[in-house]
């Protein structure tokens, strides 16, 4: 098995909420009822969805790659958690 294969399968085993929203964020864009947006930050297309909680898998951020990355090494309070009302949860 190659080892990047078993760092991703023991990182799903270690976090089951963060896998099963993910998920649900494939699942919701698949079948239209979450729809991709710009980065919030800088307005670029290419965007990864963050989540400010996991229980709440269907309501992300969606930030480029670029500034995923610095919110999660820096923290939170680079960029202030905002309600989106289209990405909310119902």
């Amino acid at each position: 098995m190659i080892e990047s294969e078993t760092r991703q399968a023991d990182w799903r085993r270690a976090n089951p909420a963060k896998y099963g929203a993910h998920l649900a964020v494939q699942r919701a864009l698949k079948a239209g009822q979450l729809e991709r947006q710009a980065c919030e930050v800088c307005g670029i297309d290419a965007v990864d969805a963050h989540h400010d909680h996991y229980e709440k898998p269907l309501d992300v951020r969606w930030l480029c790659r670029r500034h995923h990355t610095r919110l999660h090494h820096y923290g939170e309070d680079m960029f202030p958690v905002r309600p989106l009302a289209q990405n909310r949860e119902t």
